[in-house]
């Protein structure tokens, strides 16, 4: 595989729980953990892989990077394919390898679950592991 665009690592801390409602659920990365990075990751929906620290367990993930909130630092979560179980206080290393889409907003649940379905097809075709 190659090299990813942008990697990171931080502690899977609690949400809204707004994408488990739609069927997605995410791992919310701890801003606190990237707050320093050199480069600053562009918004957006990429394709990438999760790897869980102390274990050997690495997933195909949708990750997306949210635009700047209120404390001037985005939000980043990541959708792992194939994964059930509990992931809270766990660290993650998220490798973004794709970038899919620009991140943007939806008039309704329908239309984003929809979305949501669409890119993480494309991430099942374009990341191999």
């Amino acid at each position: 595989m190659e090299t990813p665009l942008f990697t990171l690592r931080g502690k899977v801390v609690r949400g809204t729980q707004f994408g488990r409602i739609l069927g997605f659920p995410t791992a919310n990365i701890d801003k606190t953990e990237y707050r320093e990075l050199d480069v600053p990751i562009p918004a957006g929906v990429y394709a990438g892989t999760a790897s869980v620290v102390l274990s050997k367990d690495t997933f195909k993930a949708g990750i997306v990077v949210g635009p700047k909130e209120a404390d001037n630092l985005p939000k980043i979560e990541a959708h792992l394919l194939d994964f059930s179980g509990d992931l809270y206080g766990k660290e993650l290393i998220l490798s973004l390898h794709i970038y899919l889409r620009p991140y943007r907003n939806f008039k309704g649940e329908d239309a984003l679950k929809e979305q949501i379905g669409s890119d993480l097809q494309k991430v099942r075709e374009v990341i191999s592991l």
